[in-house]
């Protein structure tokens, strides 16, 4: 049986599989990565000495991003997203910023698109 979900269906087959995106890790190592969570790159990120996913996601965390658009900007799935963002908090290259306790109607409705692209 194929995993349906990647490569996605009319997607060329990717050139590095997820899980070598992530050292083959399945666990991030910072718990409490929601879909919704924002994301927001520290000013030192972008002279860091990052490859691939990790310095597009600090050039995109330039401003804030949550999980769920990360995911979707990257095409990639949020299991990878999670480990990869997890060592870029751990490494001080992003940082969490304030969550609501309250999702507002735009920010549910912006993340159910996001996961929709997925």
């Amino acid at each position: 049986m194929t995993d349906q979900r990647w490569p996605r269906p009319g997607h060329r087959d990717p050139l590095v599989r997820p899980f070598m995106l992530t050292g083959g890790r399945t666990q991030p190592v910072h718990d409490g990565l929601r879909v919704e969570t924002q994301l927001l790159a520290t000013p030192a990120a972008l002279s860091a000495p990052l490859r691939f996913e990790s310095r597009r996601i600090v050039e995109l965390c330039q401003r804030p991003h949550s999980l769920a658009d990360l995911s979707a900007a990257l095409a990639a799935p949020l299991g990878v997203l999670r480990v990869i963002v997890g060592d870029l908090l751990t490494e001080g290259h992003l940082h969490i910023e304030e969550q609501p306790d309250v999702l507002s109607i735009s920010l549910i409705e912006r993340i159910r698109d996001r996961v929709r692209a997925l």
